[in-house]
């Protein structure tokens, strides 16, 4: 999986097509991930002893991975990913860094 967190995306499928948004958490082996202000969910709770108030809460549930595109920080359009092996100058090892696929911007 391409999509880390902390990377700006868009949704280009399904309700919230064409907002965007921050990766919050990446669930890897379902190929979901959740993204801040998408895909609102409502969760109906009753009065308890932890919640004593009750009432409805809103929280952000997962998408498929292929339903989002990363934003390009150079252009702020979606772009699809690739990689570009590069040296690391203080190591002298060779690392993989993500690169967008329009501009050729190290994401």
């Amino acid at each position: 999986m391409k999509i880390r967190k902390n990377d700006k995306v868009m949704v280009i499928a399904g309700n919230d097509k064409s907002k965007t948004g921050k990766v919050l958490k990446v669930f890897p082996k379902e190929d979901r991930i959740i993204v801040e202000g998408i895909n609102i969910r409502k969760r109906h709770t009753k009065p308890t002893q932890r919640n004593p108030q009750g009432g409805i809460f809103e929280k952000e549930a997962p998408i498929n991975v292929s339903n989002v595109m990363v934003i390009d920080p150079k252009t702020n359009v979606p772009t699809r990913l690739g990689s570009q092996i590069i040296l690391d100058d203080k190591t002298g090892k060779k690392k993989r860094a993500r690169v967008s696929i329009n501009s050729g911007e190290m994401i």
